[in-house]
Order: C-alpha cells, then sequence, then structure tokens
C-alpha cells in the first residue's frame, strides 16, 4: 500500500518538474528583461531539476526491487536535489549582482535603493 502511495507521489512529481520545466523555457524565451529571464532560469532549474529528482527517489522507494538498489538509486537522487537546492539560488544570486553592479544591464524598475544606497557610500 505504501509503496503504491510512494511510487504514484514520485511520479507526480516528475510530471510537475516537466510542467515547470516547459513553463520555464517558455518565459525563458518571451521575457526581454535579464532579470526575469534569470528567474525563468532558476524556476526551470529548481522546478525542473529538484521536483524531478525527488520524484526519482520516492518512486524508486515504492518499486519492488532490492534494497541496495533503493539505497543506490535514491541516494544519488537526493543528494543530487541537495546540490541543486543549494546551489541554484546562490548561483542566480551572484549572477544577478555582478550584472547588477558591472551596469551592463540596467534593471527596469521604479524605484532602485540598491542604487541609491551604493551610490550614498554604502558598503556593498
Amino acid at each position: 500500500m505504501i509503496d503504491t502511495i510512494l511510487f504514484y507521489l514520485g511520479i507526480g512529481l516528475l510530471f510537475i518538474g516537466g510542467v515547470m520545466d516547459i513553463i520555464a523555457s517558455i518565459g525563458f524565451f518571451k521575457f526581454k528583461d535579464f532579470y526575469t529571464r534569470l528567474h525563468a532560469a532558476t524556476v526551470g532549474a529548481i522546478g525542473g531539476g529538484f521536483y524531478p529528482l525527488l520524484g526519482v527517489a520516492l518512486a524508486v522507494m515504492g518499486l519492488d526491487v532490492d534494497l541496495w538498489f533503493k539505497a543506490v538509486f535514491s541516494g544519488v537522487s537526493l543528494i543530487t536535489a541537495a546540490i541543486i537546492a543549494l546551489g541554484v539560488p546562490a548561483g542566480s544570486h551572484i549572477l544577478a549582482r555582478s550584472v547588477y553592479r558591472s551596469r551592463e544591464v540596467e534593471p527596469t524598475v521604479i524605484a532602485d535603493r540598491l542604487r541609491e544606497d551604493l551610490e550614498g557610500g554604502g558598503s556593498n
């Protein structure tokens, strides 16, 4: 019973990840601003990478196979999901910050408080 629930929950997460990847790819090509494209790419990496890996781990735990097979596949999937969950937000933040500070792309915002702080002698 619990094996069936785990399997279908994992398949559901795989499906959600695929949908998130499709939405992110549409957003990446539709948006014109660098920062919104970066947001779409981050959604694609987290939604299209993290959730399917969790789904694989759950689906494998629901299969009727040897314990070592479950442990290896679930362990590798969970470790990879953790690396993605830690690396993608940090990487996109570093990329956005470096582009912002280099002034290669001007953000389309109404009020830029960070720019005011930087020009006012802030420590950043």
